[in-house]
């Protein structure tokens, strides 16, 4: 697929040879063997975005294997207008390579924030739903859920970083910020005006800078996502454990009031043994005996209750001066200090003197 500086859109087929021949390339210049890269050869610029493979040239812009990618929406709709000044691109005024450059970052940069438009309110439903106090179990259908979305996430956030980094090569290197402006080799008009004072040089590392930081706000966003993800996580953690803790408690309890019950047990056995005793012939006994179990029992359950208490609960906060919680400047604070020593200090010598 060709479009050329006015839009105009033209399609072929040509052998891989033939195209090298035209475009005066090598075979390897083709290969793509990155999933995202900028390079300059013999005074074109080849792009790959992920499926999207180009080349760009002063006087037309070339997409290879167009009809095997999803872009047909913005190849046939939106890129001609844009190539020929009906669009939102800022760089009308400067050669051809410069729109060319721009339309194809500014679909990259476009759908990576389609993508993150897309998770972001997932992600927080699913987080909403899992992180509730009130929940005794976490839903396995949610886990599954966030834990795609936490997949999705984390290849958006490679391949942001595959964008900035690309991005940041060509910044790094002036030459090839010099390589990228394809008229002022070719056009006589354009290099003039780079001699005359517009740094043609300047404004592609400008349009390079602008995406790269709209790249790194996605980043950032993204790298918000994470945490949040991590800190709900601990959350629900932390949840999980609290309800297993009143668990463990309510069961330690249960324990406790069993090994009381079965202690004072021990005294309803002895009686049931076929042993005579001269105790069975009085009839108060039997009731004397089993309220001794139970007072016993609910003695012995209580002390086990106040002792497991006082260690499961957690210590009181030691006790801080009202004066001290109030948030004073520093000189402020040493002079607190000082007057507190010295009228600790004045107290403890008009004690000694009266003593």
């Amino acid at each position: 697929m060709k479009l050329d500086k006015e839009g105009n859109t033209t399609f072929f087929e040509k052998k891989k040879t033939e195209l090298y021949q035209e475009l005066g390339l090598q075979a390897r210049d083709l290969r793509f063997q990155h999933l995202m890269s900028i390079a300059t050869r013999n005074n074109r610029i080849i792009v790959r975005m992920e499926f999207l493979k180009a080349v760009i040239t002063p006087e037309f812009l070339l997409i290879l294997d167009y009809r095997n990618l999803n872009l047909e929406h913005w190849l046939f709709n939106e890129l001609a207008s844009q190539l020929a000044g009906e669009g939102q691109l800022v760089t009308y005024s400067l050669p051809f390579e410069f729109r060319a450059i721009e339309a194809i970052l500014q679909y990259r940069i476009s759908k990576l924030q389609g993508r993150l438009n897309t998770l972001q309110p997932q992600i927080l439903e699913t987080l909403e739903a899992l992180v509730d106090p009130k929940l005794l179990s976490v839903d396995r259908s949610k886990l599954h859920i966030l834990l795609q979305n936490g997949k999705s996430l984390s290849e958006l956030e490679t391949d942001l970083k595959v964008f900035k980094e690309t991005i940041l090569e060509i910044l790094d290197e002036e030459e090839l910020i010099e390589e990228l402006c394809l008229s002022k080799w070719t056009d006589p008009q354009v290099f003039e005006e780079s001699t005359s004072g517009i740094d043609h040089a300047e404004e592609m590392e400008l349009l390079l800078e602008n995406y790269y930081r709209q790249a790194e706000d996605l980043a950032n966003e993204a790298r918000e996502l994470r945490v949040l993800i991590d800190d709900s996580e601990s959350i629900i953690f932390i949840n999980l454990d609290s309800h297993r803790n009143v668990m463990m408690r309510l069961n330690l309890q249960l324990t406790m009031g069993t090994f009381s019950l079965s202690l004072f047990g021990l005294i309803g056995v002895a009686f049931g043994m076929n042993l005579e005793s001269s105790l069975e012939e009085d009839p108060r006994i039997f009731w004397l005996v089993t309220g001794i179990m139970f007072l016993g029992s609910g003695l012995i359950w209580r002390r086990l209750l106040s002792f497991l208490g006082r260690h499961l609960e957690p210590p009181l906060p030691p006790h801080v001066p009202a004066l001290l919680k109030k948030s004073q400047p520093a000189a402020g604070r040493v002079e607190i200090k000082n007057n507190l020593k010295a009228e600790t200090f004045g107290l403890s010598r008009s004690t000694l003197t009266n003593q």
